[in-house]
C-alpha cells in the first residue's frame, strides 16, 4: 500500500491529478476503489454485528446495495455525473452542483454539510478498525485508533484521490480473499448451507424475550410487520442505506475519475459482484454466529460478545478461525478501514479548500494548500469523535449519514442532471429542508439519537415528542419525500433558469 502511495505521489502533478485522478483511471481500479470505499469496517464490522441480533432480513440491503449502489449509480446517476463533471470543469461534489445550478450557496452550503457533518460517519469507521485491533490483537484501543489515524494521513496528504484509488483497489484485494475463506470457514463450522440454516431456524426459541416483544421472530424470518425492530430494520437499516448510497458525495466522486461512459459501463460487473460478495458474506456470517457460539459456548453472538454488536464478527473470529487467518483477517480490516477513511477524509479536505475556502479566494495558509489543511482538521476531528462516541453505534452512525445525504442530495441531484425544469431557487430549498427535518427528527423524533443527545428531554421533559411508530421510523421517510415535494413546487413557482450549467448538462445528454 505504501508503494501505491508513493506512485500515487508520483503522478499527481496537477489539480486535476490531485482532486480526480487526471480523469483517467482504469474502470477495474475505479469499481474496486468504489467497492472498497462503499464496504468499509462498517459494513463488516457493524452491520455483521447488528445481523447477528435482527437476522438474514439484512440481506434485503444487499439486495438494494446491488441494484441502487451499483447498477442505478454506475449506468445512470454515473454517466451524467462523469459528462456534467467534465463540461462544467467541476472536481468536487459541492463544485458540481454549485456550478450546475449556477450557485455560490449550493457550492458553500454542500461543502459545509461535508466538512462538519461526515467526520462523524468517518470516525466510526475508525472505531470499527480500532475495535478489531482490540479485539483480535489486544491491542490499545487507543493506540489503534492513533495509528490508524496517522497512516491515512500520510497518503491522503501526499497522493490525492490516484494515492486513494490506487491503494483502495489493492485493498478491495485483500478484502475479497479474506471475506472468501471466512465464508467457507464459517458454514464448514456449522455443518454447511443447508444444516446451518436449519439449526439457526430450530434455535427461534432461544430468542432473548426482550427482542421476542419487539417483534423478532426467530433469525431466519423477518421481523413482525410493523413492530419496533420491523421499522428500524427496514426505515433505517435497509433503506436508510440502500437509498442514500445513490447520494454519497465520496462514491460520486469516484464516476468523475475516467475518461468515458464506456469505462463505467465495464466496471459495474466487478463493482456488483465485490459488493454482493462482502455484504452477502458479512450479513449471512452474522446471524450464522449464533449457532456456533450456541454450539461451541452455549451463548448466543452479543453475549459472547459482552453486549456489543460491534464485537460480535471479531469473536466470531477468534474463536472459529486459526491464527494465522486472524493476522490475514486483520489486514483485510486494516485493508477496509483505510481505504474508506481516506476517501472520506480526501473528500473532507477538498470541501474544505475547494468548496468553502476557494469560493471566497482563499486557497493556501502559509504556502499550505487549504484542501491539505482540510485533511488535517478532519482526521483530527475523526480521532476526537472516536474517543467520544459509546459502543456498538457503528451501523448507527452509518446508516444516520446515509440517511441525511439522500434527503438533502438526492433530489437535487437527479433535478439536475434528469430535469430540465429544475430551478436554483428549487435546488436551495430543497437541501435547506431535506437537511433540516432529517436533523431535526433525530434531534426529536428518532428515539435511538434522541435519548442519547438529551435535547428533547432537557426542553420539552421526554425523549421524544412523538409516540411509537416515530420513535422508531427513520426520518429519511419523511425529509426525502418532504424535500422532494419542495425542490419540485419551488422549480415550478421560479422562473426557469437557463443557465450555463443547463446548457452544458444538455450538450452531455
Amino acid at each position: 500500500m505504501s508503494a501505491l502511495a508513493y506512485y500515487g505521489y508520483k503522478t499527481t502533478r496537477s489539480e486535476a491529478d490531485y482532486l480526480v485522478g487526471g480523469r483517467g483511471i482504469n474502470p477495474t481500479v475505479m469499481a474496486l476503489s468504489y467497492g472498497a470505499t462503499f464496504i468499509s469496517t462498517s459494513s463488516l464490522i457493524g452491520f455483521g454485528g447488528v445481523a447477528s441480533l435482527y437476522g438474514f432480513g439484512l440481506l434485503w440491503l444487499c439486495f438494494l446495495n446491488i441494484v441502487f449502489g451499483v447498477f442505478v449509480s454506475f449506468v445512470f446517476f454515473g454517466t451524467r455525473i462523469r459528462k456534467v463533471s467534465e463540461q462544467l470543469e467541476a472536481y468536487t461534489f459541492a463544485e458540481l452542483l454549485g456550478k450546475r445550478y449556477q450557485s455560490k450557496f449550493i457550492t458553500v452550503f454542500s461543502g459545509i454539510i461535508i466538512f462538519v457533518l461526515m467526520p462523524a460517519y468517518t470516525s466510526i469507521v475508525l472505531v470499527g478498525g480500532g475495535r478489531f485491533l482490540q479485539e483480535t490483537l489486544s491491542m490499545n484501543y487507543n493506540v489503534a485508533l492513533l495509528v490508524l489515524a496517522v497512516i491515512v494521513g500520510f497518503y491522503v496528504l501526499s497522493g490525492g484521490i490516484k494515492a486513494v484509488m490506487y491503494t483502495d483497489a489493492f485493498a478491495a484485494i485483500v478484502m475479497f480473499v479474506g471475506m472468501a475463506i471466512f465464508l467457507f470457514m464459517g458454514y464448514k463450522a456449522v455443518g454447511g448451507v443447508i444444516a446451518g440454516h436449519a439449526g439457526l431456524t430450530a434455535m427461534k426459541d432461544l430468542v432473548p424475550q426482550s427482542l421476542v416483544e419487539q417483534g423478532h421472530r426467530g433469525w431466519t424470518s423477518m421481523p413482525e410487520l410493523g413492530s419496533p425492530i420491523w421499522w428500524t430494520l427496514v426505515s433505517t437499516i435497509v433503506m436508510g442505506v440502500g437509498i442514500g448510497v445513490l447520494a454519497q458525495p465520496q462514491l460520486v466522486m469516484r464516476f468523475m475519475t475516467v475518461k468515458n461512459n464506456q469505462a463505467l459501463y465495464r466496471s459495474v460487473i466487478v463493482g456488483g459482484v465485490f459488493i454482493f460478495f462482502m455484504t452477502g458474506a458479512a450479513f449471512m456470517l452474522g446471524p450464522i454466529s449464533n449457532l456456533y457460539f450456541h454450539e461451541h459456548v452455549g451463548k448466543l453472538s452479543i453475549e459472547a460478545a459482552k453486549g456489543n454488536v460491534d464485537l460480535v464478527i471479531p469473536a466470531l473470529i477468534n474463536h472459529l478461525m486459526p491464527e494465522w487467518f486472524v493476522y490475514l483477517f486483520t489486514l483485510t480490516l486494516l485493508s477496509a478501514a483505510i481505504s474508506t477513511i481516506s476517501s472520506l477524509i480526501h473528500l473532507q479536505g477538498s470541501a474544505f479548500g475547494q468548496d468553502i475556502l476557494k469560493s471566497f479566494g482563499v486557497t493556501s495558509f502559509f504556502g499550505i494548500d487549504a484542501s491539505r489543511i482540510g485533511v488535517l482538521i478532519g482526521i483530527v476531528a475523526a480521532v476526537v469523535l472516536s474517543y467520544v462516541l459509546p459502543g456498538g453505534v457503528i451501523a448507527q452512525a452509518t446508516a444516520f449519514w446515509f440517511g441525511i445525504c439522500a434527503a438533502g442530495f438526492l433530489p437535487v441531484m437527479i433535478g439536475a442532471f434528469f430535469w430540465k425544469g429544475s430551478t436554483r431557487a428549487g435546488a436551495k430549498a430543497s437541501m435547506i429542508v431535506g437537511f433540516a427535518i432529517s436533523i431535526l427528527g433525530f434531534i426529536f423524533l428518532h428515539e435511538k439519537e434522541a435519548a442519547v443527545l438529551g435535547l428533547s428531554k432537557a426542553l420539552f421533559g421526554k425523549d421524544t415528542l412523538l409516540a411509537y411508530p416515530m420513535t422508531h421510523v427513520d426520518p429519511l421517510f419523511y425529509a426525502l419525500p418532504l424535500s422532494a415535494i419542495v425542490f419540485v413546487i419551488v422549480s415550478l413557482l421560479t422562473k426557469k433558469e437557463t443557465a450555463t450549467g443547463e446548457q452544458h448538462e444538455e450538450q452531455a445528454g
